[in-house]
């Protein structure tokens, strides 16, 4: 389904009265999940920004739930120019940028403030650059929170009750590595596929933020859920680079009001489900439980061989810039 916000009926104006019509860009923008996620909330304030800044330069047309394909999918129109906009996880993003992928490290960041200071800081804003080299320009870092697991077979409190586990991760080779070393059986999957594959039983679990979890009522298809905290996950707004080239200088600055903005709605959503979304789960029937401190050390110790991986990866000087930013 096609949602179009735009103000065409005011170009419809004009032309019924003989005068010329202003002429438009389309932007369409494209997102895998409901206009009532944190990612549409997001796409709602950046069109109403752009068009408050811009007039009636722009009409946006909106495809949420995935209506343009996968991530995957939607970047690769981005780079080619099919299309203009996109919201987009991070998990995806490393096969385009894979420094993304340094974010996705488990048990990385302490709490939201610090993941949103060193994105928004230094180390955030060069990676985010890097976009601009392969046909594309990062507008800023969005959010999702942090991910939980969900699952049909049993609750989880130690890395035994994953061993064997069939759980959907993102294409992310960071979540593979954490989750094999883990001795779950990790299926890498596009989110469309996602919720069918629960259902059938292809799948075990999957893992996402309380912000997914909720807004797509992934407890009508899962029993339990633990509150790892195991990874933060970063989203972003992207537009084509082809796009963002055409753009004037004016309206290069209201995309990044619009951009900036969009996060603080984001952000604002999150923060709402963090402190609602677990009492909402348990309402509508979830078996929820948090993992400790020290839970959640033993779980760190049992991927203790992935982080070699990772500093090979990333480098040992990057993990602990991030791990330490104040």
């Amino acid at each position: 389904m096609t949602f179009r916000f735009s103000r065409l009926a005011f170009a419809g104006s004009l032309a019924a009265l003989g005068l010329p019509a202003l002429a438009q860009t389309e932007v369409k923008i494209a997102y895998a999940l409901a206009t009532d996620s944190h990612y549409g909330v997001a796409a709602q304030k950046f069109e109403e920004v752009v068009l408050t800044e811009t007039g009636d330069q722009f009409t946006f047309n909106h495809f949420p739930s995935s209506g343009l394909g996968g991530e995957r999918e939607v970047i690769e129109g981005l780079q080619i120019g099919t299309v203009e906009a996109t919201i987009v996880s991070s998990g995806t993003l490393a096969n385009f940028v894979p420094d993304t992928g340094v974010f996705d490290i488990p048990f990385l960041f302490r709490d939201l403030d610090h993941a949103r200071a060193v994105l928004d800081g230094p180390i955030g804003q060069e990676i985010l650059a890097k976009f601009h080299d392969v046909g594309l320009h990062g507008l800023a870092w969005g959010e999702q929170g942090f991910r939980h697991i969900t699952n049909n077979r049993n609750p989880i409190e130690t890395p035994a009750d994953v061993e064997g586990l069939k759980i959907r991760t993102m294409e992310n080779p960071v979540h593979l590595k954490a989750f094999n070393a883990m001795g779950a059986a990790p299926t890498p999957m596009a989110w469309p596929e996602v919720i069918s594959a629960l259902q059938q039983g292809v799948i075990d679990g999957q893992e996402n933020p309380l912000s997914v979890i909720v807004s797509v009522r992934l407890d009508e298809v899962q029993d339990y859920l633990t509150l790892s905290g195991h990874v933060y996950s970063p989203a972003m707004l992207l537009v084509s680079r082809s796009f963002w080239d055409g753009l004037d200088d004016s309206q290069k600055a209201a995309f990044g009001k619009a951009a900036a903005e969009a996060v603080t709605a984001m952000r604002g959503y999150i923060d709402d489900v963090e402190t609602n979304g677990v009492e909402t789960l348990k309402e509508r029937g979830m078996t929820v439980n948090a993992l400790s401190n020290a839970e959640k050390a033993r779980f760190q110790e049992s991927i203790s061989s992935a982080y070699d991986d990772y500093y090979d990866t990333y480098g040992r000087d990057l993990v602990d810039s991030i791990v330490t930013f104040e």
